[in-house]
């Protein structure tokens, strides 16, 4: 069997779930079958990885029509594979088109769904539109579709109902809980200027409206004045929210110490000395089909504080792995102080959430392996294939 694998993010260029996902996803399948990964950069193919990049005259073009011409290209591209395995609607044509120029089935995972995020409209304008489209035809037209959560199939079948429910199958987002494990250096905190005696709430994760991290700035006014807040958060979708952002941020940085902003994004080690010895991971966010950050910081023992939204309730555990929030958006005022009266629990009580993170650790390795989702992935593929 040979599958191709399409997605814009695929590393060293990964900027969220979706990128880590396919990420592990690719390196576990390659024990079990033949892949080839079509990913968005500049790069020449290397390794069973070829990359793709939208012409020189669409520079400067709206995303969703150079997202267009870059699935063209991979279209192109993938034959010869016996199937399509898409990751997001920056992928999904490209599946779409290639399932009907090689007549190959076409397998999509959902990681997030695009009627369920319309403030992407003020970053793509009419592109959302087109976005949308893609998305849709592509769903409605693969031979299955893969849901990252309980909660996302529920989503996804809301969304599309002409979908049969019979084709929308649940395989959770997995963990590599040997790369993502306590790490008990404290070099990285001392670099950053992060107190490393002093208790400190962690959020890792894109400046977007969906990441929830605005409300996580309005709670943080309430936190215990012991905790620092640490903030690993770039990739504004807006200016608007990129100026919303500042403007949070310089507030409560007036009024009290140890809140640190890391724009940049750091590498996989550095996040995982700053996961280990955070007192709780803050999870912010107002829609979230699965999200894998959590079983990062569960992983490297950290307790989470999270909304109850989408499939984040299937992860954490409220009161064994970590503490979840209601979100109402016509309350978030209640959500932020949820959230803030969550995390003082947890700063006020380590034992607590040291006891919180090391039950996170032991379900991280327990219940979401990459082997396994890998296997169960190669199992829907054959069974696609048998169905002709």
């Amino acid at each position: 069997m040979k599958v191709g694998l399409l997605t814009r993010e695929y590393p060293p260029d990964v900027y969220g779930g979706a990128g880590v996902h396919v990420e592990f996803l690719a390196r576990e399948l390659r024990e079990l079958i033949d892949v080839e990964v079509h990913a968005w950069g500049d790069a020449p193919p290397e390794g069973g990885v070829t990359r793709h990049r939208a012409p020189a005259s669409l520079d400067g073009a709206n995303d969703a029509l150079r997202t267009f011409a870059v699935d063209l290209g991979m279209a192109n591209a993938v034959q010869g594979c016996d199937l399509l395995h898409s990751h997001t609607w920056y992928a999904n044509m490209a599946g779409h088109v290639g399932k009907l120029l090689h007549g190959v089935p076409h397998v999509l995972t959902a990681h997030s769904l695009e009627p369920l995020r319309p403030w992407k409209a003020e970053q793509l304008g009419g592109g959302y539109a087109l976005s949308s489209w893609a998305e849709r035809t592509a769903m409605e037209s693969a031979d299955a579709v893969v849901a990252v959560s309980e909660g996302m199939r529920r989503d996804i079948l809301s969304c599309y109902p002409a979908l049969d429910p019979g084709d929308v199958h649940v395989i959770r987002n997995g963990i590599d809980t040997a790369a993502y494990r306590a790490d008990e250096r404290t070099d990285v905190l001392r670099r950053i200027g992060v107190d490393p005696d002093r208790p400190y709430v962690l959020f890792v994760g894109r400046i977007t409206r969906q990441k929830g991290v605005p409300h996580l700035l309005r709670a943080a006014r309430d936190l215990d004045p012991a905790a620092q807040l640490v903030l690993c958060a770039g990739a504004p979708d807006t200016p608007a929210l990129d100026r919303e952002f500042r403007a949070l941020f310089d507030e409560l940085s007036a009024v009290r110490d140890g809140v640190h902003w890391i724009p940049a994004m750091l590498p996989r080690p550095a996040v995982v000395q700053l996961l280990t010895h955070a007192t709780a991971f803050a999870c912010p966010s107002v829609y979230e089909p699965l999200g894998i950050v959590n079983l990062e910081a569960m992983a490297c023992g950290t307790a989470v504080v999270a909304s109850a939204v989408g499939g984040i309730p299937e992860v954490v555990a409220d009161g064994s792995t970590g503490l979840l929030v209601r979100y109402d958006e016509q309350r978030t005022a209640d959500f932020e102080a949820g959230i803030a009266e969550a995390l003082n629990r947890l700063v006020r009580d380590p034992a607590q959430a040291a006891a919180l993170g090391a039950a996170g650790r032991e379900r991280a390795v327990r219940e979401f392996g990459w082997d396994t989702v890998a296997r169960r992935t190669v199992e829907l593929y054959e069974k696609v294939l048998a169905a002709g």
